[in-house]
């Protein structure tokens, strides 16, 4: 199993995950302005404080939503990353305007 650093924390995946994430939002954009705010809730309070200086959300809370999304060690198939993605976006996309 590969995991992926994300600040302090090690998560199940591979950079290639986050790859196709990128690329399936990158092409839509209608998804790239919900993507930004969605970034901005989910950061870590005062993430500009730790290293890796970037918005990303708490390990804790990212390893939790991971195993009750994929369950097991919270490991997604990679040919089901994009679409899981761009699933959640569109839902907070019309959740937001509901």
């Amino acid at each position: 199993m590969d995991l992926i650093k994300i600040g302090p924390v090690r998560v199940p995946g591979s950079p290639r995950i986050l790859l196709i994430a990128a690329c399936s939002v990158a092409v839509r954009p209608r998804l790239w302005g919900i993507s930004l705010i969605m970034t901005w809730r989910l950061a870590a309070r005062r993430w500009w404080r730790r290293a890796p200086f970037l918005p990303l959300p708490d390990d804790k809370f990212l390893r939790f939503r991971l195993v009750t999304m994929y369950g097991g060690n919270g490991t997604p198939e990679v040919e089901n990353v994009g679409a899981d993605v761009v699933a959640w976006l569109d839902w907070c996309r019309t959740w937001k305007s509901a």
